[in-house]
């Protein structure tokens, strides 16, 4: 705070917190606030659905990696036992040892048999109609078919 002598010799203090009575015409007009409002409206319109649109790629690519993963999971417990798990045993075979398997040299994955990223397990096909072995994710849909984000994902 400043202090300052008026012509009487009276101390005044600069108080810049205290309020200050607004001039006229002071502030926004209506007018202003809407153009500014519509303009973000117009930001947000194009950046949303670019934004939207790599989330959906992201899905797509992690569901990619873990099938890449699983895959290469599977052909280590092919290596260390001679075969793939049957369909019976499914995937869990990665993580405990089957009943019978003396080979099993495990765990083949450092944590639990991972969802697909919309929270769908893998599904598990033995033999496979495309290999020894198919690994699948319908996609966001969750069900066959589909384009995009809903396309089917494989080992193949």
């Amino acid at each position: 705070m400043q202090s300052f002598p008026d012509k009487h010799g009276t101390v005044h203090r600069d108080n810049c917190f205290a309020p200050r009575p607004l001039r006229h015409g002071a502030g926004f007009t209506l007018l202003e606030l809407l153009v500014v409002v519509a303009i973000i409206g117009l930001l947000v319109g194009f950046v949303a659905p670019r934004y939207f649109g790599q989330i959906g790629k992201s899905e797509v690519n992690t569901a990619k990696a873990q099938i890449d993963a699983l895959e290469k999971a599977l052909d280590q417990y092919r290596l260390d036992t001679g075969r793939y798990p049957t369909a019976e045993l499914g995937l869990n075979a990665l993580l405990e040892r089957p009943q019978n398997e003396p080979k099993w040299n495990g765990p083949y994955l450092k944590k639990a048999v991972p969802l697909d990223p919309w929270g769908k397990p893998y599904l598990y096909k033995v033999p496979g109609e495309k290999g020894d072995y198919d690994l699948t994710s319908y996609g966001k849909d969750g069900a066959p078919g589909g384009t995009g984000e809903n396309a089917d994902l494989t080992n193949h």
